[in-house]
Order: C-alpha cells, then sequence, then structure tokens
C-alpha cells in the first residue's frame, strides 16, 4: 500500500495534515485538498471550538481517546498538523479508503 502524502508515521503515532473549514453545517469528512483531508467542522472558529469539535470528532472516528489527538501546528489556521497516537498510518488509511 502507497502511503498518502497526508498520513505520515512518526514516533509516537501518524501526522495527518488536514484542511478545515469551520461553520459547516456538519462535522465530517469530505475528501482531499491538495495533499491534504478536508474536514467540515460545525463549529466556528472563535475561541478555539473548531479545534475542540476537531479534536472530538477525529477521536471518534479512529477510535481513540480524546487525549490521543493533538494539534501539532495551525491551531489558528485552516491548515493543521495533529498527531493521533497509537495509529499508523496504513490504519488511517483504512479508514479513509475514499481518499
Amino acid at each position: 500500500m502507497t502511503i498518502e502524502p497526508w498520513a505520515r508515521d512518526c514516533e509516537r503515532g501518524v501526522e495527518l495534515r488536514l484542511h478545515c473549514q469551520p461553520r459547516a453545517s456538519k462535522t465530517e469528512i469530505v475528501g482531499r485538498h491538495g495533499e491534504a483531508i478536508k474536514i467540515r467542522l460545525a463549529a466556528p472558529p472563535a475561541d478555539g471550538e473548531a479545534n475542540v469539535e476537531l479534536c472530538q470528532f477525529l477521536a471518534r472516528y479512529f477510535g481513540v481517546s480524546r487525549q490521543d489527538v493533538q494539534i501539532l501546528s495551525g491551531k489558528g489556521a485552516r491548515q493543521k498538523r495533529v498527531l493521533i497516537h497509537g495509529r499508523t498510518a496504513s490504519e488511517i488509511q483504512d479508514r479513509l479508503p475514499l481518499l
């Protein structure tokens, strides 16, 4: 299996490149955006609400605890790097077969 550019294994887990769109009608993964996964978030970007929504959504989607999802960079931007502890890039790709 070829590892996609939006997922990279590291010693603590897998690092994902994300493009986030806040204030959407619902929170969902919608596809690719360049070399990132595009995620729509129902929460607004104010006061970090979209970041909280993102971490909770990813934890549920990939079956890890909320504490296992960490935003590495881009807390105030649409482009983010997120670390998911305890998962590999191939495990993440298996959950996202359409990307």
